[in-house]
């Protein structure tokens, strides 16, 4: 069974940092498609990264440039590095991942049971 744990979430103020974790059992990480989405107070979600097994990275428009995603494939992990927060990034975040970008694409990934961030302005 795969099982997915997200830490590093918590409470800033707008221009700081966060670095959220995502261990993952259950499978070879370094096989996997894995990515972060969230989920605002709206409950609008939008998949703000992903990194494939050769770290090839995607990134939304919203976050370009303050967000980057890692992985370390020795300890099962991905990194989502966090900085210049907006109030805007208020949200719950998950982490997915699948055994490979097929399952992904066909919405076979599996989920950890997400991390809070809220940024004050």
């Amino acid at each position: 069974e795969v099982q997915l744990a997200e830490s590093g979430g918590g409470s800033v103020q707008a221009g700081g940092s966060l670095r959220l974790s995502c261990t993952a059992s259950g499978f070879k990480s370094g096989d996997s498609y894995a990515g972060w989405y969230r989920q605002r107070p709206d409950n609008t979600c939008e998949l703000v990264s992903t990194i494939d097994s050769g770290g090839t990275t995607y990134y939304s428009d919203s976050v370009k440039g303050r967000l980057a995603i890692s992985r370390d494939n020795a300890k099962k992990a991905v990194h989502l590095e966090m900085n210049a927060l907006k109030p805007e990034d208020t949200a719950k975040y998950y982490c997915a991942a699948a055994r490979t970008y097929v399952e992904w694409v066909r919405g076979r990934a599996d989920w950890g049971q997400g991390t809070q961030v809220t940024v004050s302005s």
